[in-house]
């Protein structure tokens, strides 16, 4: 099997101030300089799939030219933030104050009411991942979410998530993570071409 490498970019910025997880929000492309150093410095010839949700879909299209398209995927969506979707974070803390520190300080099976875990968004994420990585692409760019690339950051580094969670993501950055033979491998973190 040879090396896979995978570019996580996360979607272009939001502007919200509140839980942002299955809402769908738009992204503001409006920088287009960024946008196209972006698209420069992703690999000509890549696959390129992102999360159905509308802020991850039209990121994908802005850099899309010259790489192959394959369908969006729900399964590369941000956490699922349940109730609190919506909710600015002094709402949430007020709402629920031991489970929202118990979900940023103890990642794992804590999760909001109606929402999705830390484990949960692994266990949907893995076969994903891992069917990327067998298949016939040597470079894919992902388009996706800030707690989806900090959940591959905690794969790629064997680090707790609470760890990986520690990352800071921008919007519009690139996190190469390669899968070789001999296991994973972290190229670059938050990358801002």
């Amino acid at each position: 099997m040879t090396t896979t490498r995978l570019w996580w970019v996360r979607h272009g910025p939001t502007h919200e101030k509140a839980f942002t997880g299955w809402r769908d929000v738009p992204a503001d492309l409006s920088d287009t300089d960024k946008i196209a150093r972006l698209h420069a410095y992703l690999p000509q010839g890549a696959a390129l799939v992102s999360s159905d949700l509308l802020r991850a879909r039209t990121t994908a299209d802005a850099i899309g030219s010259g790489r192959l398209r394959l369908p969006h995927d729900r399964d590369f969506r941000e956490l699922h933030f349940g109730v609190w979707d919506g909710l600015h974070f002094s709402e949430v803390t007020k709402m629920h104050p031991e489970l929202s520190r118990a979900y940023w300080e103890k990642p794992g099976d804590v999760k909001p009411p109606e929402g999705e875990s830390w484990n949960e968004l692994h266990a949907r994420l893995r076969p994903k991942v891992d069917a990327l990585h067998s298949g016939p692409h040597q470079d894919v760019v992902i388009v996706a979410h800030m707690g989806v690339i900090m959940s591959q950051i905690e794969r790629a580094l064997g680090v707790t998530p609470y760890e990986a969670m520690a990352h800071q993501i921008n919007p519009l950055s690139v996190t190469r993570l390669d899968i070789s033979p001999e296991g994973w491998h972290a190229e670059v973190i938050n990358h801002q071409p």
